[in-house]
């Protein structure tokens, strides 16, 4: 009889999870004679269709668990996942829990695992944006500070957590799964022509689409409370946009679900669909988005994901928010994004010197595609 097969579950939460999970899970896959992986998908996400097509496009396993939990506050998000996630535990006996990012389902599932005495690990530990008002940044400190297991990104993760007390043994720096995917997705990102899929989700309403030249089209996205729940502040950004930037490149905005909400909400909707120069579109699945990035001659974001996705590509990244828990991807760091915030000036003087720059891709150490087989080798020393 064999040895026993270590049990690790999973667990993803929402959207900016499922690009982590796919190199993990198919690295553990390439283990199947040393681990048992259970995949666990909590359902924090506004459209379940677009989750099932990430899953099916980046090749994650079906879910061996949908705990369906939908969407509500913070507090309901994280009280109804706990208690569904304990029943799961109590049905699997896993010997490790997988966590990733910085999702509601990250804290809860984190917490649930100690509470059963279960071992845990994180994915992208570390990151901080010392914004105690994000609602992520409290859910990566309580995460962290459960963890046995603490997998980091960059040199700057590691020294947050020797800062606070984290134990060096327990912190594993591996690289940035994130770029796993992108590496493995990029041939396919890259066969895609932005026009034809542009036009395929374009919102009803516009006329005809400007043309879509690599390196001649700006992207934004928007989706930070900080950015969209303002009428001032949403306004301002849409006329800076509508008046500054699409006179100059085409600009293409993939409009989160909650974004047009507001935008519905503070009358700027018609504006943008009668701007030619702006082509609004559906939220876009990974692939298009990926596309969409390489190909941008600058990136207006307030996505964490999206900044290190620019580092890594060389485009330049203007990112509307006044800190970040990902520093390595800023100019200082030898990245490629800035910080902007929502100040219209910042954005204005970033935006012209961007303009102007080339494309520079910037690497940090061990962002190589390799992380997921760092972390498995770290579970198979342990096990």
């Amino acid at each position: 009889m064999g040895a026993r097969k270590v049990q690790i579950l999973s667990v993803v939460g929402a959207r900016p999870n499922f690009m982590k999970i796919a190199p993990f899970a198919r690295a553990l896959n390439h283990c199947r004679d040393r681990f048992d992986h259970i995949l666990v998908h909590t359902g924090q996400h506004y459209d379940m269709a677009m989750s099932e097509s990430f899953f099916r496009e980046l090749g994650i396993p079906h879910p061996d668990v949908d705990l369906g939990i939908g969407s509500g506050t913070h507090a309901e998000q994280v009280g109804r996942t706990m208690m569904a996630f304990e029943k799961i535990l109590a049905r699997f006996t896993p010997d490790w829990i997988v966590v990733v990012g910085d999702v509601n389902a990250t804290c809860a599932c984190a917490i649930t695992s100690k509470k059963e005495h279960i071992k845990l690990a994180h994915i992208e530990a570390g990151l901080r944006s010392f914004d105690l008002d994000m609602p992520e940044e409290i859910n990566r400190m309580v995460t962290d500070r459960l963890s046995d297991l603490l997998f980091t990104t960059d040199e700057l993760a590691d020294r947050n957590l020797l800062q606070e007390g984290v134990p060096a043994e327990k912190i594993k720096r591996v690289g940035n799964i994130m770029i796993d995917t992108l590496e493995q997705q990029r041939p396919v990102a890259s066969s895609l022509n932005p026009v034809i899929f542009c036009r395929e989700q374009a919102v009803q309403g516009q006329g005809v689409l400007p043309d879509l030249r690599d390196d001649h089209f700006a992207v934004v996205t928007l989706h930070r409370p900080s950015n969209v729940d303002s009428p001032d502040v949403l306004k301002s950004l849409t006329w800076f946009l509508v008046e500054e930037v699409s006179p100059l490149t085409p600009l293409v905005w993939p409009v989160h679900p909650r974004t047009r909400k507001q935008l519905e909400l503070f009358g700027l909707w018609n504006l943008l669909l009668d701007c030619p120069g702006v082509v609004l579109t559906q939220p876009v699945g990974y692939h298009e988005m990926l596309r969409l990035t390489m190909g941008a001659q600058v990136m207006f974001t307030d996505s964490g994901g999206l900044q290190e996705e620019c580092c890594v590509l060389g485009t330049p990244c203007l990112t509307l928010r006044w800190n970040t828990e990902r520093p390595v991807t800023l100019r200082e760091h030898g990245g490629t994004g800035i910080l902007v915030g929502n100040s219209i000036p910042a954005i204005r003087a970033a935006f012209k010197d961007s303009l102007g720059r080339f494309r520079r891709m910037h690497r940090p150490p061990l962002w190589d595609g390799q992380a997921a087989e760092r972390m498995v080798a770290c579970f198979c020393k342990l096990a």
